[in-house]
């Protein structure tokens, strides 16, 4: 089963976690399933960026990115060319090593 290492953030992952993942699932679906919760304000349908994670290992173990999510990306804070859009994102059997950005476009959020 690949892992996904999450590396530390302050206010979704302090300490960083290391998560067993399933393939074919997300990598946001993953996050959220061991209590890490990234924010996804479009409920995981491609139409916002809040779910933007950095894959700074196993990046080309992940299916390829589709149109509407590159453009999406492009609107993203903090953009690198290893980003993808956590939501779209489907695990395959590497380990990945994730970071996520400090800062997000989404300017509300709920319960805060």
């Amino acid at each position: 089963m690949p892992q996904i290492i999450v590396l530390p953030h302050v206010e979704y992952c302090p300490e960083g976690k290391v998560i067993e993942a399933e393939k074919g699932v997300s990598v946001l679906d993953s996050l959220l399933s061991h209590g890490i919760d990234l924010e996804h304000a479009c409920e995981k349908s491609c139409a916002c960026t809040t779910c933007h994670v950095i894959v700074r290992e196993g990046f080309d173990s992940l299916n390829e990115a589709e149109e509407k999510e590159e453009d999406l990306l492009d609107k993203a804070w903090g953009l690198e060319p290893n980003s993808r859009l956590s939501c779209q994102a489907i695990v395959d059997e590497d380990d990945l090593t994730v970071e996520i950005p400090k800062y997000t476009i989404n300017h509300a959020k709920e319960g805060h």
